[in-house]
């Protein structure tokens, strides 16, 4: 059993990598660690921000949560329930309970069907709605708590604006009436000032339908501004976590640091203090021993190659891998 809405402990993801080029030059096998044991929880009606470079595991780790792939090791706890111990007909009950915003909605919405029929078909698959005029008036419905107008339903993808796409992905998640929503880097493909929309259509259903959130970016301030905790990832780990304005002030981890040095700043004149890092990123496949950010690290000593360092409590359920700080 668990206390929390959702807990992942221990989870894991490896590739083997059998038939790239290194391993057919010399004839060994290697792995991509892209998720290597993270562990992290969300209370009822909040939102985590998970947040880290491009290719850290970020998206790996939502496909895991709502199982689209499978884990290598770990448990996924959904109010209390392994989700990785139900049967194929318990889990597609499940899976109204999660659903999942991908980033680009073009892709993920079929360009040859209409609005009508990409957001009536979660309704036929979970048996939610019967007949074509029950169909329409939840389609209508839900167009209209995403912001769009019924004139909407008859058009297909194309003619809609990127904002207006993934809107509409929004719209097919809470189809089901889940109480999870995922997004995977929701608006990292749209200007500026829809991001905001987009954000703030978010915060509003939050706040409706009492729902919880996943919430995948990697610009620090979307999750700044939509989050509530913290989860920083690097490298298939997660380095540190805790709430958001003390993660923002109060950085403890070097990485956690670096990503606060890139974000420009509005008085460039006198900049804080911040850590820098030096030399290249780390690589999944066939990570060494020790601490992922060790090579870069300036606090780095010896210890941190050889051991890695666990999530640790230092205080205020602000948690932090590292040996030296």
């Amino acid at each position: 059993m668990s206390d929390y809405f959702l807990e992942v402990q221990h989870l894991t993801k490896y590739f083997p990598l059998n038939n790239d080029v290194i391993s057919r030059l010399t004839g060994k096998t290697h792995t991509l660690k892209a998720v290597d044991d993270i562990s992290f929880f969300i209370q009822q009606g909040e939102t985590l921000g998970l947040v880290g470079e491009s290719g850290c595991g970020k998206s790996t780790t939502a496909r895991l949560v709502t199982r689209l792939i499978e884990p290598t090791s770990g448990a996924i706890l959904l109010k209390g329930e392994d989700l990785l111990a139900l049967p194929s007909s318990r889990m597609l009950e499940m899976r109204k309970t999660v659903q999942l915003v991908f980033q680009d909605p073009y892709s993920s919405l079929n360009p040859r069907k209409t609005v009508m029929q990409i957001l009536s078909r979660p309704l036929e698959v979970h048996h939610l709605a019967h007949g074509w005029a029950a169909k329409r008036r939840h389609v209508l419905h839900l167009l209209r708590l995403v912001g769009l107008g019924v004139e909407h339903a008859d058009r297909y993808p194309h003619e809609f604006s990127g904002g207006q796409r993934q809107r509409l992905a929004i719209a097919r998640a809470l189809a089901v009436n889940p109480q999870l929503i995922i997004g995977d880097e929701p608006v990292s493909a749209l200007d500026v000032s829809i991001q905001a929309q987009i954000l703030n259509l978010f915060r509003e259903l939050q706040e409706e339908f009492d729902l919880t959130y996943l919430f995948i970016a990697h610009d620090l301030s979307v999750i700044r501004h939509i989050s509530d905790r913290v989860a920083v990832m690097y490298v298939g780990k997660i380095v540190e976590t805790g709430a958001v304005e003390e993660i923002f002030t109060h950085p403890l981890h070097p990485y956690t640091h670096a990503l606060l040095a890139a974000v420009p700043e509005a008085d460039p004149g006198k900049p804080p203090p911040r850590l820098t890092l030096h030399g290249e990123l780390a690589t999944p496949v066939d990570p060494p021993p020790g601490c992922c950010l060790y090579g870069r690290c300036p606090l780095a000593t010896e210890i941190c190659s050889q051991v890695a360092p666990p999530l640790s409590d230092r205080g205020g359920k602000h948690y932090v891998a590292c040996h030296n700080v």
